[in-house]
């Protein structure tokens, strides 16, 4: 059985490219393409896809608003695609708030050096994507407001990784663990930068730690990312740069095609951006280097978070965390985009508790013994 995919875009051109690669997967069907958001809408309603490609800049109704009249109307998978700019950032940052779940560059020759690798890179968002929302269609759009996100009651699940990390039994994280802290760091990819506003925008203004934060995102896009972040969180968030201390109550998002390392002392930490033109190394920002920097100097005085994304960045920089003492907790699998990231630390027995994305922000604060 095929997934059923809906190809929207003004353009004729972009539409058969999409509709051709897509088609190229045996798993995939386009069922239908529409040629701007109204037409989306209905299309969406009527025929029930399981993912839609949506561009942004359309004709009648643009791709946002088409995303928020179907997450109100017949939730579904979608994936945007957006330039490159500071203008194609922001739309796209409104899109995913508005509930499309992940983004791709518009310009495929951005994203990969072949078209056949970006090809296969299409089809696999679309296929992660499709699985993940396979039979369901629960309401994914996100609220800007504080008081919208209030933090909501729900079970967590500590990690079996016997069980390979694919099924996990409710419990709750009773009381801290009375370990003390210097840094808590976050990595996540496809998904991340929701369940990142969600988490981060429950903290508090006198949060006790510095926070580093690794999301796979273009470097035309942190900046932005960081900004809006910055407006609607009560601690400050920046895009990192060289030179940065880090600070109680800030944190810092690594720059999209760069590395972010931690470097001086555990009492005088500051940060270390540096370009990368490796071959060798997937991700530029690499959850696994930023990690692993935090190691050599926190030691294990590091609370280490591995949110939803593709592929397994962050598994050996956790394990390294982790050896030296680090406690690692994993988003779960019902909360995620796509359960790739924190299953691998999961599988490999590195985490110790699974939380739905909702419960972070108080599981936090409850191990910090923090308010």
């Amino acid at each position: 059985m095929s997934f059923k995919v809906l190809v929207v875009d003004d353009s004729s051109f972009f539409r058969r490219r999409v509709t051709d690669i897509l088609n190229n997967d045996p798993n995939l069907e386009v069922i239908d393409v529409a040629v701007n958001g109204i037409d989306a809408v209905e299309k969406a309603i009527a025929l029930k896809p399981d993912v839609i490609t949506m561009d942004i800049e359309m004709p009648l109704l643009n791709g946002i608003d088409a995303v928020k009249q179907i997450m109100a109307q017949a939730p579904t998978a979608i994936i945007m695609f957006s330039s490159l700019t500071h203008a194609g950032a922001q739309a796209t940052l409104e899109a995913l708030d508005a509930g499309a779940l992940d983004f791709l560059p518009k310009k495929f020759n951005e994203i990969a050096k072949t078209t056949e690798d970006a090809g296969s890179l299409l089809r696999e968002r679309v296929v992660q994507l499709a699985k993940k929302n396979a039979g369901k269609r629960p309401r994914l759009s996100t609220h800007r407001s504080r008081a919208a996100t209030e933090a909501k009651t729900g079970n967590t699940t500590r990690s079996n990784s016997a069980a390979a990390g694919a099924i996990s039994q409710p419990t709750s994280l009773k009381k801290s663990s009375g370990k003390q802290y210097k840094l808590l760091a976050i990595g996540t990819s496809t998904g991340g930068p929701v369940a990142l506003q969600k988490l981060l925008i429950q903290l508090p203004k006198d949060f006790p730690l510095p926070i580093i934060m690794v999301q796979h995102m273009p470097a035309a896009f942190t900046l932005a990312f960081a900004n809006r972040l910055n407006t609607l969180c009560k601690i400050e968030v920046k895009q990192a740069e060289s030179g940065d201390i880090l600070k109680p109550g800030h944190a810092y998002l690594a720059p999209g095609g760069k590395q972010m390392v931690i470097h001086g002392t555990e009492n005088a930490a500051k940060l270390r951006i540096l370009e990368d033109n490796s071959e060798r190394i997937a991700f530029k920002p690499s959850v696994d280097i930023s990690f692993a920097s935090a190691a050599k100097i926190y030691g294990g005085d590091v609370l280490g978070i591995i949110l939803t994304g593709m592929g397994s960045d962050g598994r050996e920089g956790s394990r390294l965390l982790k050896s030296k003492g680090a406690t690692i907790w994993a988003q779960d699998e019902a909360s995620c985009v796509v359960y790739g990231m924190p299953q691998a630390v999961a599988v490999a027995g590195i985490s110790e508790l699974s939380l739905a994305i909702e419960s972070f922000p108080s599981a936090i604060l409850k191990e910090l013994q923090h308010g």
